[in-house]
Formats: C-alpha cells, sequence, structure tokens
C-alpha cells in the first residue's frame, strides 16, 4: 500500500509502511522509518535515522491503543532536507525547501525555506534552495535572490 516515486535513494535498513507516500527523487538515508500517514513530497532528503511519528498518545494496552482512525498525517514538502537524527512529530507540516538540523525536535509547522534546530525546534534563520543559510540581505552566494514580506520568504 506504500508509494514511492521513481528515482529515489533507498538507504540500508530503511522501512516504509503501507499508507506512506514518498514522491520522485527522494533520497532516504540508512535506518529511517516512513509510517503510514506520512507524505513526502518530490527532491525531499531525509538524513540517516531520522524519525517520524504517527501516533501521538502511543499506548500497546489495548484499552488505550489510538489506532490508525486516530493517527495523524505528516506532510513534507517539496524540496525539504531533515537531517540526521532529527524527529518529526505527527501532524506537522515541513514547508518547500526548509531545513531543518541535526537532532532537532520539530513539534510544529516550519514555513517555506526556514531553518530551525534545537528541541523544540526553532527558527534560526532562513535556507536557500541550494542548501545555504541565508544571509542578512537574502541573497544567496549562489545567486538567488529571496524577500520576505510579512514574515514570508519568497523568491524574489
Amino acid at each position: 500500500g506504500a508509494r514511492i516515486g521513481r528515482a529515489c535513494n533507498i538507504g540500508e535498513g530503511c522501512y516504509v509502511e503501507g499508507g506512506a507516500v514518498i514522491g520522485h527523487g527522494v533520497t532516504v538515508k540508512n535506518g529511517v522509518a516512513v509510517w503510514d500517514r506520512v507524505t513526502i513530497e518530490d527532491n525531499v532528503f531525509l538524513g540517516p535515522y531520522a524519525v517520524f511519528t504517527n501516533d501521538r498518545i502511543p499506548r500497546s494496552h489495548p484499552d488505550f491503543r489510538t489506532g490508525p482512525a486516530g493517527w495523524e498525517p505528516t506532510l513534507v514538502r517539496t524540496g525539504a532536507t531533515i537531517g540526521a537524527n532529527a524527529t518529526i512529530v505527527c501532524g506537522v507540516t515541513l514547508g518547500r525547501w526548509c531545513f531543518v538540523g541535526a537532532g532537532a525536535v520539530v513539534v510544529r509547522d516550519v514555513a517555506d525555506f526556514m531553518m530551525v534546530a534545537g528541541n523544540p525546534a526553532r527558527a534560526i534563520g532562513w535556507a536557500c534552495m541550494c542548501g545555504r543559510r541565508l544571509p542578512d540581505d537574502y541573497r544567496c552566494s549562489c545567486g538567488k535572490g529571496f524577500r520576505l514580506n510579512g514574515g514570508v520568504l519568497a523568491e524574489a
């Protein structure tokens, strides 16, 4: 029941559960598990041992199990990067081209191009599509330029 797109690179020891969706050109490094209700769009990078969840209140006892009806979806938008050992708690959306630092624990949505780190993950800046952190003028050394308008970063 899982769907995996073209030209993906899926490393050793990965698990993709039925109901998971992985787009085209996605890199899934070693040890990543992509659970039911997790959708990964195109050209996303999932670092080694990045972790997804799909149940906010996990319990094993049959009287208290949430079950599939209560699992929350997670969406990782096109071009996003998730660093090694980051944890993505279910129910969030990671925006286009965002950058989640290694070891971060993401409990809230991450905006397009936003760079986050820490536990819980907090904004530390903005990321270019090439992956570099943007300077204060939002002009990347790769040549791309951006503008910030009302807290939303967009290509100039």
